[in-house]
């Protein structure tokens, strides 16, 4: 089969008040929406400990920081996927 009779697979889209969607910006919508929310009612102070020492903070804070750091893996891990696709490897 050659490289040209590959069928394209278009993204699952929604209309939403006139214009479309992609279902997948729906649901990181909704995600970020629970979020936020999870990090707004956790808002006692909790005890962390790193490698060397305790750090006590807001939960809330411990929170954010741990999605901040895990979307710029996301980020990166993306952007070094897309690199491999274009040079075929």
């Amino acid at each position: 089969m050659s490289q040209n009779a590959r069928t394209h697979h278009e993204p699952s889209r929604l209309t939403v008040k006139g214009r479309e969607v992609r279902l997948r910006t729906i649901a990181m919508a909704v995600i970020a929406v629970l979020a936020v929310w999870f990090i707004a009612v956790n808002t006692a102070s909790v005890t962390i400990t790193l490698w060397i020492s305790d750090v006590t903070m807001p939960l809330w804070v411990v929170l954010t920081v741990t999605i901040l750091v895990g979307m710029l893996i996301g980020v990166f891990l993306a952007r070094r996927r897309a690199a491999r696709k274009s040079t075929g490897s």
